[in-house]
């Protein structure tokens, strides 16, 4: 069957609403696909963006509506289905999925884009505690607004990005903040030690309690069950009127394990995001697939990583020459300070200071590999951060001096870089998914 009838025919059903299932969605349309569409969301309600929920959600400036990707219209006019509903199973014999409610879907591919769910605190009942939060969709936010509106002290248990937004917002709430992070460093699992202390200090200094390198050894309880503190292994009390759990998330893969896929620490996919079943791919912060310098395996949550590999699963399911892949990045705002990072942070990389992280709110860090960059912090410079897209991934090699000399302009370094490296693309042209006709 030829390119164009792979376009025109059969049925593709996307299994999350989330970034990458949205996007996915009008990017077959863009692709020129005609056959049928189907985007399941487990929430009811329009897709929405997921971001702003421990930012400017919080705080109030962002409403319900504000958060959505488009209006339920325009999904209409595009001619996509919008279900609501859990996934039950995935008939790889059959080709359908089924849904809770008995639906069954016939499909000619299925796109997973299931994305993740908070890692959760176990034991001491804290699961049944009615004000201990987790993070993720809009009902975990509405939850946890409502919960700052009524208290007056916050415990977050967890100093990576969501846990330090929300502290942001809380902070700017009026609320008492204690951070409590298992590691001797904020956001050590995505960053360098001077992006970590420059963050413990704009935190220190807006009020909050930055706890480093402590453990939790138990909970107190009132008597309706709320969590009234939090007991750290040397027997002292930090009181709370709420609680955030912020310590990462896992991806979603129990559809993809049920079905027989390939599953390891996510649904393993190719360059083309196809699963070990060509008919199933996979997209977002549920899939892990083979990037980077070092092609090491990787499941890069973010939602410029999300929009590629949209724009990526289109292309191969319709025949198209794959889209040129760029270095992934991601952004935090934290207070009045954006972080803004490109590409992908190995501790093994050498460390390129721009700027005195100490002295200033702008600066850079830089991670260099045999004189390359393959990635950077950026905070509060968006003109560096344009110039770091550039520089990372291009393969062009800089001296590390000439990066860390302020007096030297990034769009002089970054002149003839274009942001596209051979080590994040893929393969020129798939072959379509063959459909019936």
């Amino acid at each position: 069957m030829s390119t164009a009838e792979a376009r025109e025919y059969g049925a593709i059903v996307i299994i999350g609403a989330g970034q990458a299932g949205a996007e996915v969605a009008m990017e077959l349309r863009a692709c020129g696909y005609t056959g049928s569409v189907t985007l399941v969301n487990d929430e009811a309600g329009v897709p929405y963006a997921r971001p702003p929920l421990s930012k400017a959600y919080l705080l109030g400036g962002a409403t319900e509506a504000d958060l959505a990707f488009r209006p339920a219209n325009m999904y209409a006019e595009q001619r996509i289905e919008l279900l609501s509903g859990s996934v039950e199973s995935i008939g790889r014999e059959s080709r359908r999925v089924r849904l809770h409610h008995g639906l069954e879907l016939p499909y000619d591919a299925v796109i997973l884009a299931t994305g993740g769910q908070p890692r959760r605190l176990v034991g001491n009942d804290i699961e049944c505690a009615l004000n201990v939060h987790y993070l993720k969709t809009l009902p975990h936010a509405t939850a946890l607004k409502e919960s700052l509106r009524t208290s007056s002290k916050l415990v977050i248990v967890g100093g990576g990005y969501i846990g330090l937004e929300a502290a942001a917002a809380a902070r700017q709430l009026g609320l008492q903040v204690t951070v409590l992070e298992a590691q001797p460093r904020l956001l050590a699992r995505v960053t360098s030690e001077p992006v970590s202390d420059f963050y413990r200090r704009l935190h220190e200094s807006r009020g909050v309690d930055v706890r480093l390198a402590v453990q939790i050894s138990s909970f107190e309880f009132a008597a309706d069950g709320r969590v009234t503190a939090v007991v750290l292994a040397g027997g002292e009390r930090v009181a709370c009127d709420a609680l955030l759990v912020g310590i990462g998330q896992q991806p979603r893969t129990e559809l993809a394990e049920a079905a027989g896929l390939e599953v390891a620490e996510g649904v393993l996919v190719d360059a083309a995001c196809r699963s070990s079943d060509p008919c199933i791919l996979a997209i977002g912060d549920c899939a892990r697939q083979h990037c980077g310098p070092d092609r090491a395996l990787r499941r890069i949550e973010s939602v410029d990583n999300a929009l590629q590999q949209a724009r990526i699963a289109a292309a191969a399911l319709t025949g198209r020459p794959l889209p040129v892949r760029a270095a992934p990045w991601f952004w935090s705002n934290q207070y009045d300070a954006r972080l803004q990072s490109v590409g992908i942070y190995t501790p093994d990389c050498e460390r390129v200071v721009r700027g005195d992280p100490q002295a200033d709110s702008r600066f850079s860090v830089w991670y260099l590999k045999a004189g390359v960059p393959v990635a950077a912090d950026v905070v509060s410079s968006p003109r560096d951060f344009a110039a770091a897209r550039k520089l990372v991934g291009s393969e062009a090699s800089v001296a590390a001096s000439m990066l860390a000399d302020i007096s030297v302009p990034l769009n002089y370094l970054a002149s003839g870089a274009n942001g596209a490296c051979a080590a994040w693309q893929n393969p020129s042209t798939p072959s379509p998914i063959q459909v019936p006709v």
